[in-house]
């Protein structure tokens, strides 16, 4: 019941706009008696969904750095009760006191939004969005606007969003009107660990996950295709793979890891085995890059991350000409990257794989679009200092 009033919201203005005007006239009415703690720094990771992403790894920094010894953090959840988080305190988000909590914090770091789709930040309130990914499919205000979800109201009040690139920074700046110099170019937090990883690191990680040594491992990452909905409104993910056969053509060699985006609501059926193993409630997406060793995605913002490691990555574009028409791209990841619009063409490819030609292609992928990684942590967290302190 709860997911289909969220996405009521996102996807039916007149709801959505009985929605916001309601609860403007109250965060307005509540702004007046609430101050600002200046010592108080709120987080969230996709919106409550997840700890986990940019927010968690500078939080992690703020912890360990002695000029915030005295700060009060807060981690807002949609279900707090999933996650541990040690040195902050957790509250639910929507509530009231999630609302005050946001009110009253002098920061706000995220890599998705605060607000729930409304506009009360405080003037004095430093907003940092590290957003979740560089873009290869069209965002805000560029997406077709019989494809949006809301777009809340108002001017955006972000202060500081990172970027991993200029060809980034350029495309955000319009698609989410932020001034062009909000941008600092330090890269994700998220991903000091794929610059920074070691073998042994690798290794346990692998152990961790129960990956066999002497298989090559294969991450599967599809985007979301927000058109594709249920009865409920939520989003579905069913591309077209006969597992079975995966296996059969593959399993001597391979062990494929299946992660769908966290928009979706309804995945494909999964039989798990020592083949293929669905890993989309997996925690940390990071531990998946790094123990793996081949992507295949299609318009996610994943390729930006896992080429900073050097590896293999695919393209599995089944869907290319109505992803195109629906929701558009900045540009076609199949100039860059092997791959096939069909699953034989990309069992093909697998079977026949020239590891030293395809991580040329990641290379030159990386060169240009990736210009900032690996520090993005500590200079994000001097960022803050910087402009709270």
């Amino acid at each position: 019941m709860k997911s289909k009033i969220v996405n009521l919201l996102k996807y039916n203005k007149t709801v959505y706009k009985i929605y916001y005007y309601l609860m403007t006239a109250c965060l307005a009415l509540m702004k007046l008696f609430v101050k600002t703690d200046e010592k108080l720094i709120l987080f969230n990771s996709f919106a409550g969904r997840k700890y986990d992403d940019s927010p968690k790894a500078i939080f992690e920094a703020m912890r360990a750095d002695p000029r915030f010894t005295d700060y009060k953090f807060v981690w807002a959840f949609h279900e707090p009760e999933k996650f541990e988080v040690d040195g902050a305190e957790k509250i639910k988000t929507d509530g009231l006191k999630y609302f005050k909590t946001a009110l009253a914090a002098r920061a706000w770091v995220t890599n998705s939004s605060v607000e729930r789709g409304l506009r009360f930040k405080k003037k004095n309130t430093f907003f940092l969005n590290t957003w979740h990914g560089s873009p290869i499919k069209k965002m805000g205000s560029d997406i077709a606007s019989d494809n949006q979800s809301f777009s809340s109201k108002g001017k955006n009040h972000t202060d500081v969003m990172n970027t991993q690139s200029y060809f980034e920074a350029d495309i955000f700046s319009k698609c989410f009107d932020i001034p062009r110099n909000h941008f600092i170019e330090v890269g994700l937090p998220r991903n000091d660990t794929l610059a920074n990883y070691t073998e042994e690191e690798r290794a346990t990680l692998r152990r961790k996950l129960g990956l066999p040594e002497d298989k090559i491992v294969i991450l599967y990452c599809p985007t979301f295709r927000e058109y594709e909905k249920d009865e409920n409104l939520g989003v579905v993910l069913a591309p077209p793979m006969d597992l079975k056969k995966w296996e059969a053509e593959l399993g001597d060699q391979y062990v494929l890891l299946f992660r769908a985006h966290y928009e979706v609501s309804k995945v494909m059926v999964i039989n798990e085995n020592v083949f293929v193993r669905n890993v989309t409630d997996y925690p940390a997406l990071n531990d998946l890059m790094v123990a793996s060793d081949i992507l295949i995605s299609d318009y996610s913002s994943i390729f930006f991350d896992y080429s900073i490691m050097d590896k293999v990555m695919l393209h599995f574009t089944y869907d290319f000409d109505k992803y195109e028409e629906k929701r558009g791209m900045y540009f076609d990841i199949r100039d860059y990257l092997s791959g096939s619009a069909s699953e034989d063409g990309v069992i093909v490819i697998l079977k026949e794989l020239d590891y030293k030609k395809e991580t040329e292609k990641t290379v030159t992928f990386r060169n240009k679009y990736m210009n900032f990684y690996g520090e993005a942590s500590k200079k994000t967290v001097d960022c803050i200092a910087e402009h709270i302190m």
